[in-house]
């Protein structure tokens, strides 16, 4: 009887952890398949790591940043631009951005790196500079002399020796050489410079010729289009950003105001090894999200239905640029959701169209039409208009005023697009790419439409053959849900591009994302209070 009744319990604690088992990797299968999250969430829900702030990817090991080739790439620039640069006899010279201290205090503000000099250098170090000359190819860091007093707080700086391995450069010298190895080496040279910040030496600044805008134009067109290093470190910065917004969407039980939906962003990016954000984040809620550049970030969510982050990482200096719309309920209002389709439309068909060759003014013009076309579906626009009509009248800039898009890299709004700000066309006005698409330039496609009383009144209000065509009643239905843009990082490629985010833009899979956090008490997140 006892063996009998020991057996029967065996039998029922196995047959107990194998159902047990099979729920748990049915409830995987679910949260994988049926639901349907990105990538980056199956890749969390199997692994679990805990993220390496000093990780890179492994295609990057090994490699220096390649300062060589670029300044190879500005000199080849350069020179086709204008041929009284002559290369036997002409150099760059670049100072870097130095430590700069708070006014009335003794702490210093946070260092961003000069992008210029970054471009040239690959050194995230204060007070240094940068020396290329283009007869000898010669690449030269001038690193700050050794401040003994700084030592007793900071510890030892980098060292010349160790300089020279990290860094792609072909000699290392203290700041103190630079009189020394100018007058020996640049005698009869032109040296080439942005500007005259940060050089200290009378004698250098007089050698110096600043501000030429050849030199402008090489730069710019050298960081145009980016190396495979570039791609793959905007591709780090992206995924980092893409883990931080997918944080945010399933942590709204403890995310109660705009504010901490920053922090929740912010936490997670530097946790990932993002030592800063590429900008100041857009987090808003309900009408704020009508505000293009909102960064007030200081509202309560109460009583809205409609949150916009638009935030990115940077990593190395490379940032990243997204944006993702999502409900605070859970569960997309029908207003809100149809905005949010009218968007998604906007942005799908653009991404079908880039590629190298395509103008972007004309991608830009589609993302309009393309608005147009959704918005008279739903009544704002008046149907006994036709689209091209209400395109010719402008009137959709009082929902879209903004570009498509813009280059992206060392900046978030990356130089060389050629805006023109002066524009009379309120459609491309503020177009921040005005040429054709090429192979391995980073835009971001970032379409949008925003229900926002100042953009109204000052696109539509002021012009009545725009006014015209807007029912004004149908218009006041969508007014709370103050604005939607979906933006993702695009990689023009050979025959087309490339999406470098992985967060998902769907609105279903966003919806199960945020019930999924919603169903969870407060306690099960990572926060002390």
């Amino acid at each position: 009887m006892h063996i009998g009744l020991t057996v029967t319990l065996i039998l029922c604690c196995a047959l107990s952890l194998y159902s047990f088992g099979k729920r748990r990797r049915r409830s995987g299968y679910l949260l994988n398949k049926k639901v349907g999250f990105s990538h980056i969430d199956k890749k969390m829900a199997a692994e679990r790591k805990v993220a390496d702030g000093n990780e890179i990817p492994k295609v990057l090991e090994g490699h220096k940043y390649p300062a060589k080739a670029h300044n190879l790439k500005v000199k080849e620039h350069l020179l086709t631009r204008n041929q009284k640069w002559p290369a036997k006899s002409t150099a760059i010279f670049i100072a870097g951005e130095e430590l700069e201290g708070v006014k009335y205090c003794d702490i210093s503000k946070e260092f961003r790196q000069n992008r210029y000099f970054y471009y040239l250098s690959g050194v995230n170090l204060p007070g240094c500079a940068i020396l290329f000359n283009f007869s000898t190819e010669k690449l030269t860091l001038f690193l700050p002399n050794v401040d003994w007093d700084d030592v007793i707080w900071s510890g030892m700086p980098i060292s010349l020796e160790e300089a020279a391995k990290e860094f792609d450069v072909d000699e290392v010298h203290y700041t103190d050489k630079l009189e020394e190895i100018f007058g020996r080496e640049l005698e009869g040279f032109t040296v080439l410079t942005t500007d005259l910040d940060n050089v200290h030496s009378q004698e250098i600044s007089q050698i110096l010729t600043p501000s030429e805008e050849d030199l402008f134009h090489a730069l710019d067109e050298s960081r145009l289009i980016k190396d495979w290093y570039e791609i793959e470190t905007i591709r780090k910065a992206c995924e980092i950003s893409d883990n931080s917004h997918l944080a945010v969407m399933r942590a709204l039980p403890i995310e109660l105001s705009e504010i901490q939906i920053q922090a929740e962003f912010s936490y997670h990016a530097t946790r990932q090894g993002a030592r800063a954000l590429g900008y100041d984040p857009i987090c808003c809620s309900g009408p704020a999200c009508g505000t293009l550049h909102y960064v007030k970030n200081s509202e309560k969510l109460a009583g809205k239905s409609s949150v916009l982050i638009d935030a990115g990482a940077e990593w190395r200096n490379y940032t990243s640029d997204v944006t993702r719309c999502f409900p605070i309920s859970g569960k997309f209002t029908r207003e809100h959701r149809e905005i949010y389709e009218t968007v998604r439309d906007m942005q799908n068909q653009v991404m079908k169209k880039i590629k190298p060759g395509a103008h972007w003014e004309s991608l830009h013009i589609l993302s309009h039409k393309i608005l147009i076309r959704n918005l008279l579906k739903l009544g704002i626009f008046k149907k006994r208009f036709s689209e091209e009509e209400i395109l010719q009248r402008r009137a959709s800039c009082a929902f879209y005023p903004h570009g498509l898009g813009h280059l992206m890299g060392l900046d978030v709004h990356d130089v060389g697009g050629k805006p023109n700000y002066e524009d009379p066309d309120p459609y491309f006005r503020y177009l921040r790419l005005r040429r054709p698409l090429q192979e391995n330039m980073v835009v971001t496609n970032e379409p949008g439409c925003y229900f926002n009383e100042f953009l109204i009144n000052e696109f539509l209000n002021k012009y009545p053959e725009r006014a015209e065509v807007v029912d004004s009643e149908v218009l006041k239905k969508y007014m709370y849900i103050g604005g939607v843009r979906i933006e993702d990082d695009i990689l023009v490629t050979r025959d087309g591009c490339q999406n470098l985010n992985k967060i998902t833009s769907d609105p279903d899979e966003i919806e199960r994302i945020v019930s999924e956090g919603l169903s969870k008490a407060a306690s099960q997140f990572h926060i002390v209070i």
